[in-house]
């Protein structure tokens, strides 16, 4: 548990790209954000239980006996948990999800008594919110007019009611002791985060009683009643209709899965799912997974717009035919760059500046090339028309930013956030993001910027062929010019590296390796996707197998980022090993590629999600549930294998016919 008292790992998220929820298996609701997917949160907790007997127990917590399974709905952002207990004679099936035309998240509960008598208790429904992640300031009221608690603080109102009128109520006052007991006071208004409603039932044996819990949001008290009023106007068979046909409606539009094989298609398609759900519908800006760690506890959290990841996103939303997700993203990307002509490194929904650690050059160099690339699978003149202005900037950007004596990027923080040097990623990413420019350059008639950009590029490309080889380890360098703490530099220059010490105007010092040797599987995007080396160039295909020795984690595979990661243990990661996928498909081991592409949907979650790790040791989920950036990656790999197929295909028809 976080310090939020919450999960950092999620089972399964639902929403409409307005509305985010992060859910549990057995039901519970951890997390809720509204009106934008990264800002703000709200919930504290929902949690549903059974009165059963005179006593509570709640459906979601295993300690009571309590067992749960959950699963998406097919080709929906619909989610089902299903939870028993041998203890109670019930079975309770909850279905949930949010309405794709309003702000309403649905919780349905089925419950059929499996005893011979009939059952009579209620289904009691306790919520806890903290409006803006604030525990402070909010407000719970009962009204009887509209039968419904509502929680509010400022502008965001949550009224919280049922299908069916409720038998008791309580509006904060020690809210969950007396959910907990099962008696509701009726108090009606308190300065409070919480509040409980019930409902009586009665079940003969073998029968179902269903009840559906609706929590609606609006800036108003009138907005979020009406949007519940709304909710229950449709009921819940309608609203499920609905939303399902909605997501297959969404799927229906995209590119199919080029693979004919039902475990790729559904991974396929429960990505393009999840990238829906992970881009704000107001803004197009696309998060890295929804927040988990809001208290930066193990981590920096997530719930940001990076331009790097959501580059490689859009890329892969282009392939599978979301070309408005993608084109709304980079319009959100005109509004996020900074007036020098930087993307820095991540951002809030509305393009500002999030939290932060220092400047990552692959950021924007990444966007520029996103949008060439964005260009070349739409063609679409207004588009170049309208990025033109900000590439402009970025190229001036980068081209400022080079090193005179190396020509690669001048010292920057690194992909994976941890040191700051000149990073053949980042070079990598700059080649490509400078190349991309030069494209615009030229198709807008500019033909000295694109020819500036066009020369640095290629002295980039120059510079890491011949400066950057490591002959020992038959790799290319990690990077140059590694800043290290003083304690390393000493060790490294005892063991006869080579290195520098840097004096700024205040005193403080840089210690400055030459060179960094670590093998990385980011040295990958020399190739893929940033084109600066062919995938059949030797240095290239040996950096990729030492690449491959030294990262493959013994008995549960898959690759880990670069030797010695410390980060959550040390674990592989469904990104890096698609990475390499997507290199041996470029240099048509396909065989090779294939296991690892199987590696990911072997370690897909439960119910289609790809994490970011997977742990080490027990081969499960490590962290980060659902990670968008993964399921880019294996849309991306999906597309390249289908083309190599068909290329191998075309190739063994044409030589058979000769």
């Amino acid at each position: 548990m976080n310090p939020a008292n919450k999960p950092y790992l999620v089972d399964a998220i639902i929403g409409n790209s307005r509305m985010l929820a992060s859910l549990a298996r057995n039901g519970r609701v951890h997390r809720l954000w509204w009106p934008h997917i990264d800002y703000p949160q709200h919930v504290d907790i929902l949690r549903s239980g059974l009165i059963l007997d005179d006593r509570v127990t709640w459906i979601d917590d295993e300690s009571e006996g309590w067992q749960h399974q959950g699963a998406y709905l097919e080709r929906t952002n619909i989610f089902v948990s299903q939870a028993c207990s041998a203890s109670n004679p019930v079975e309770v099936e909850i279905s949930q999800f949010v309405l794709p035309d309003s702000d309403v998240l649905v919780r349905h509960f089925s419950i059929r008594n499996l005893s011979k008598q009939t059952l009579q208790g209620a289904l009691i429904h306790y919520s806890s919110f903290h409006i803006r992640d604030n525990v402070l300031y909010n407000t719970v009221l009962f009204e009887d007019e509209h039968d419904a608690l509502t929680h509010f603080h400022r502008e965001y109102f949550f009224s919280v009611g049922g299908s069916n009128v409720c038998t008791q109520y309580q509006a904060g006052h020690n809210a969950w002791q007396a959910a907990s007991s099962g008696s509701l006071n009726g108090k009606s208004i308190d300065m409070s985060p919480d509040g409980a409603l019930s409902w009586d039932l009665v079940i003969p044996p073998g029968s179902i009683c269903k009840l559906t819990v609706y929590v609606a949001a609006g800036s108003t008290q009138e907005e979020a009643v009406a949007a519940l009023e709304h909710a229950r106007s449709l009921g819940y068979v309608r609203a499920c209709e609905r939303t399902a046909e909605y997501w297959r409606q969404y799927l229906a539009q995209t590119t199919p899965c080029p693979v004919d094989r039902a475990d790729i298609r559904s991974l396929y398609e429960r990505s393009l799912l999840t990238m829906k759900l992970l881009t704000d519908e107001q803004s197009g800006a696309v998060i890295a997974a929804p927040e988990f760690d809001e208290h930066f506890s193990r981590c920096g959290g997530y719930g940001f717009c990076w331009g790097r990841d959501a580059a490689f996103i859009a890329t892969a939303m282009d392939k599978s035919g979301l070309s408005d997700l993608a084109s709304r993203f980079y319009d959100w990307a005109l509004t996020a760059q900074s007036a020098d002509g930087s993307w820095q490194q991540r951002h809030y929904h509305d393009g500002r500046l999030a939290p932060s650690w220092g400047l990552q050059i692959d950021e924007g160099a990444s966007i520029l090339w996103g949008m060439w690339q964005h260009y070349l699978a739409w063609q679409n003149p207004q588009f170049a028309e309208l990025a033109w202005p900000a590439v402009r900037r970025g190229a001036h950007f980068l081209l400022s930013k080079l090193d005179p004596e190396t020509g690669l990027p001048l010292p920057s923080v690194d992909l994976w956030e941890e040191r700051t040097g000149e990073h053949l990623y980042s070079a990598a990413a700059a080649y490509g993001g400078l190349q991309g420019a030069a494209a615009f350059a030229e198709l807008r008639g500019d033909g000295e910027l694109a020819l500036q950009c066009r020369t640095a590029a290629e002295r980039i490309r120059e510079q890491i062929i011949d400066r950057c080889w490591n002959e020992e380890r038959a790799a290319y360098l990690r990077g140059l010019k590694l800043q290290v703490d003083a304690r390393t530099y000493e060790e490294a220059l005892q063991a006869g590296k080579a290195g520098t010490i840097e004096v700024d105007s205040k005193g403080y010092r840089t210690y400055i390796l030459a060179e960094d040797p670590t093998l990385d599987v980011s040295l990958l995007g020399l190739c893929i996707p940033f084109g600066v080396l062919p995938a059949d160039d030797e240095r290239m295909a040996l950096t990729a197998d030492a690449i491959e020795a030294a990262l493959t984690v013994p008995g549960v595979g898959g690759l880990m980022r670069y030797e010695g990661d410390p980060y959550i243990g040390g674990n592989p990661w469904i990104l890096t090993t698609l990475w390499l996928c997507q290199y041996r498909i470029q240099q048509g081991r396909l065989e090779s590629a294939r296991e690892l592409l199987q590696w990911a949907i072997d370690h897909q979650t439960g119910v289609g999600l790809l994490s970011e790790q997977i742990d080490r040791e027990t081969g499960k989920p490590a962290w980060v549930i659902p990670l968008t950036w993964s399921h880019a990656m294996f849309v991306l790999a999906v597309h390249m294998l289908a083309e190599a197929n068909a290329a191998a295909s075309s190739a063994s028809h044409s030589s058979s016919e000769a």
